[in-house]
């Protein structure tokens, strides 16, 4: 099995954890994990690379994509205004898979406090013991 958004949603379905059974609710979590698939991972990842790994400045480069991802972080700030950003009250898979592209705002040049809905769900899942023991394992950049 590859890709992570199908992993999560087979691990989901296996445990019966972090999906709602609620079909709407299964919907909303889907909508965001593929949002985070289609737009979050592919377009802060080309930030990323901008920024921190290609072997010469492209201005062009830095800024297309460093504008995409604070567009992308403005539509989860509206989100989380109108339904808390994820699908439901509960902790899903599409959290999961949008937190840890968040967590390294700063690689993006994105300041949190510019969007304070997405800082309040940062924050919460930030608080997360089993999220804080995951986010200390060593990462490679």
């Amino acid at each position: 099995m590859f890709e992570s958004g199908a992993i999560l949603i087979y691990l989901a379905e296996k445990t019966g954890k972090f999906l709602s059974k609620d079909p709407a609710q299964k919907i909303q979590t889907f909508e965001w994990l593929m949002w985070q698939m289609g737009g979050v991972g592919p377009m802060f990842g080309q930030a990323h690379h901008f920024l921190r790994a290609a072997p010469t400045k492209i201005e062009y480069g830095i800024k297309r994509y460093v504008d995409e991802a604070k567009r992308l972080y403005g539509v989860l700030d509206k989100a989380a205004r109108v339904e808390r950003l994820r699908a439901g009250a509960d902790y899903t898979i599409a959290d999961m898979a949008i937190f840890p592209w968040t967590a390294r705002h700063e690689w993006h040049t994105v300041n949190l406090a510019d969007f304070p809905n997405v800082k309040r769900w940062y924050d919460t899942i930030n608080a997360r013991a089993a999220v804080t023991k995951g986010m200390a394992v060593p990462y490679l950049n």
